[in-house]
């Protein structure tokens, strides 16, 4: 079939995206695949060794480099704003909706996604070496599993959990447990197909078999000397992000509120919690240059302010 198509677009589960990306590209054909490119060491040497023997162009869709407010800071970055760049701290905070929910999927089998630190950082990365201009050539890394999984849910006192959320008896009182019958495209697209392969979308989050982290750091230092501090929380009572750097002229800081806080009905009801937008969400940019004042351009949703915050900054 590879020989009537232009292009293959591969949306596996990550673990798969290897196999399908050699496979198209060893016919030739271009190939767009989500992110990751890949879950591990092996995957990717085969990836780049399928890319230098083929003919078509590989693309990872990193989109959210087109974000007008992550836009906004690579111009700023790039015309010297803040001088040479030194320093990066930057923390990721996913909340009890949608960071509970890679540990109700296939996300929550190291096996199949790589962890979170592949699966949702690989995001993250990519932003950074695109806003720096650089690439990382040291990287140090730590993680644990502290809040989700059954021994922190054992340490905690929660009790007996189900092992799944359809049927439990906490239905619809518990937070964590998904009510996948109550929206009705989860309920065609995972409910209804359960006979076609046993996968279950509302695993309890506190159950057995959790092999990915929850918390994670991570150092790196980049090829222009830069260096980074990186944070991911996967259980926070906010959902956004918050990244800093630090110049030879200065220093420019991204502020972004997703969701300012987590209300027990949006995490109960799939059709609320699937908002991209909640209310109190916010952006802002700060740009503090060395002897002056500092320039600030911000947006709150509730307020429907009249431009967007990154693209007319300073």
């Amino acid at each position: 079939m590879l020989e009537l198509a232009d292009a293959v677009i591969v949306t596996t589960v990550d673990a798969a995206h290897a196999t399908y990306v050699c496979a198209a590209l060893d016919a030739g054909r271009d190939v767009i695949v989500e992110k990751p490119l890949t879950i591990d060491a092996d995957g990717c040497a085969a990836i780049a060794a399928a890319a230098e023997r083929s003919s078509g162009k590989l693309i990872v869709t990193f989109n959210y480099r087109y974000s007008p407010r992550n836009s906004a800071v690579r111009r700023l970055l790039q015309r010297g704003a803040i001088g040479e760049v030194t320093s990066v701290h930057f923390e990721w905070t996913l909340d009890t909706i949608h960071g509970a929910d890679y540990f109700r999927r296939w996300h929550r089998d190291r096996v199949n996604s790589g962890g979170l630190l592949v699966h949702k950082s690989t995001h993250h990365f990519d932003l950074v070496n695109w806003w720096l201009g650089a690439a990382p050539e040291m990287v140090f890394a730590q993680t644990g599993l502290r809040f989700y999984g059954a021994e922190n849910a054992g340490k905690r006192g929660l009790g007996e959990r189900p092992e799944r959320a359809h049927g439990a008896p906490g239905l619809g009182s518990d937070p964590f447990l998904l009510d996948i019958s109550a929206d009705e495209r989860l309920k065609r697209l995972y409910l209804d197909a359960e006979h076609e392969d046993g996968y279950l979308r509302d695993q309890d989050v506190f159950g057995e078999g959790i092999t990915i982290d929850d918390n994670m750091s991570v150092m790196v230092r980049y090829t222009n000397r830069a260096v980074m501090t990186y944070s991911l929380h996967a259980h926070a009572p906010w959902e956004g992000y918050r990244v800093a750097f630090n110049g030879t002229a200065g220093r420019l800081e991204l502020d972004v509120v997703e969701r300012e806080w987590t209300p027990v009905h949006a995490a109960i009801d799939p059709s609320a919690a699937s908002k991209e937008h909640a209310t109190g969400s916010s952006e802002r940019l700060l740009l503090r240059p060395h002897w002056g004042g500092r320039r600030r351009r911000s947006r709150s949703r509730t307020a429907r302010a009249a431009t967007a915050a990154a693209t007319a900054c300073c």
